[in-house]
């Protein structure tokens, strides 16, 4: 066995340490402690380690408070104080923008907070038949596995929505195809209105209906059928039912969102990031401004309610008509326009043809937006552009274009919990034009 000190976490929430100059990743450490570890797999490069034991355990080491933190794969750091995390947060995204991008931002942000327990308002949830295991299994996968968890609660989920689990697991038990149900989708508005969206693979019997009738209207939940891919989604029941919604009171705006559309899982982080990103972009009656992977108008409703002139580009064509829908509900549909579009192919000529802009904003998936920079025109581009990133490595590459070949400095960045208890890191920047 032997003993090393953690320096940091890595991008999966591993504990980092050296020895002899090589990297030693070992899950379940944390920064700060001398542990004892077991080589499981050697590389030239790096090492992969079993924690066998903490000799000195940091002072932010916590008592996970789910029991079943360990086997989920929900959660990777519940033995770490939330607190404590954010600032290992704020780290992983400095190593990825020196490591791989070679920047340093001239100002670092203050950590965006939230609740840090029932936050989730989105997940997908999986379901088994395992009878070996005592009949049906609903919840998150196993860490590193493709099998589900034995879970009875979960502590990230709603209050409400965890306590379904048990319940869950008897009602797909008594239906007619109980290992034809791979997952149930989650979808929680911000007043409390939920949506589960069974998927099955073949149809249901009318006592299936019946019995998710009688569950759904006992427990206070929208009961969604999803026989195939994402758009064939429908509720059990025509016109029944308050649609999903989360609001933005800074802004006086409502969102409208079906329950498979994407949205920010946390709702009280997702309000103050969008008050950061306005308050970086600094959006004034005027100028045109872009909002690039502007999903359902998460960000375009607010720009274009600080005077704005938005347009608004999305790969998918079913949230660009949600965008639009959220415009007109909101007054805003004169001050925006939405587009689909691939910008995972855009190019110089048609980034061009879309025109001007004062100021950009851009919130891609985790492979980032390196098209979207490398289009750029150095001269003339968006003087201004806010970056939100759901990944720090394609943040920290895109930003290494922005600085060393379109000519813009980093002005800030700083990170957003999202996903307390995860080592999912969300970011923001800002970049300048020099000169």
């Amino acid at each position: 066995m032997d003993r090393v000190r953690i320096e940091s976490l890595d991008l999966e929430g591993r504990g980092v340490a050296h020895v002899e100059g090589k990297a030693v990743f070992i899950e379940g450490a944390l920064p700060g402690e001398l542990v004892e570890f077991a080589v499981l797999r050697r590389r030239p490069s790096y090492e992969l380690g079993r924690l066998v034991r903490v000799i000195r355990p940091s002072s932010q080491r916590a008592a996970p408070r789910c029991p079943h933190f360990g086997v989920c794969g929900g959660c990777a750091l519940q033995h770490f104080e939330p607190a404590a995390q954010v600032t290992a947060k704020q780290r992983v995204l400095e190593d990825a923008l020196w490591h791989i991008g070679r920047l340093r931002a001239e100002r670092l942000l203050a950590p965006i907070h939230g609740p840090y327990w029932g936050y989730r308002s989105r997940a997908r949830i999986g379901v088994r038949l395992v009878p070996k295991k005592g009949g049906v299994l609903v919840g998150f996968r196993e860490r590193k596995s493709s099998y589900i968890a034995d879970m009875t609660r979960c502590e990230i989920l709603p209050p409400h929505v965890s306590a379904l689990l048990p319940v869950l697991r008897a009602l797909i038990g008594e239906l007619s195809c109980p290992d034809r149900i791979p997952q149930i989708e989650v979808a929680v508005g911000d007043d409390g209105t939920t949506v589960l969206v069974f998927r099955h693979l073949e149809p249901l019997l009318p006592t299936d209906r019946e019995a998710l009738a009688a569950f759904g209207e006992r427990h206070g939940v929208q009961v969604w059928l999803q026989p195939g891919g994402p758009d064939s989604i429908v509720p059990l029941f025509i016109g029944e039912g308050r649609p999903l919604a989360y609001r933005l009171p800074e802004f006086g705006l409502t969102l409208f969102f079906a329950p498979t559309d994407f949205t920010q899982v946390n709702v009280a982080v997702n309000r103050l990031l969008v008050r950061r990103a306005i308050d970086l972009l600094e959006p004034r009656p005027g100028e045109r401004i872009a909002d690039f992977f502007c999903g359902l108008g998460n960000f375009s409703l607010p720009i274009a309610r600080r005077g704005a002139q938005v347009l608004g580009i999305e790969g998918s064509e079913a949230l660009v008509a949600r965008a639009l829908e959220n415009a007109q509900k909101n007054g805003l549909a004169e001050r925006c326009r939405f587009d689909a579009a691939n910008l995972f192919t855009v190019t110089p000529d048609s980034l061009a043809a879309l025109g001007a802009f004062d100021k950009w904003l851009v919130d891609p998936p985790r492979d980032g937006a390196i098209e979207l920079v490398k289009a750029i025109d150095p001269v003339h581009g968006p003087r201004r552009i806010v970056y939100v990133s759901c990944n720090p490595a394609t943040l920290a590459r895109d930003a290494a274009v922005l600085v060393h070949e379109k000519g813009y400095r980093l002005e800030s960045a700083g990170v957003a919990n999202m996903f307390p208890h995860t080592a999912h890191v969300e970011s923001i920047a800002r970049f300048e034009r020099a000169g």
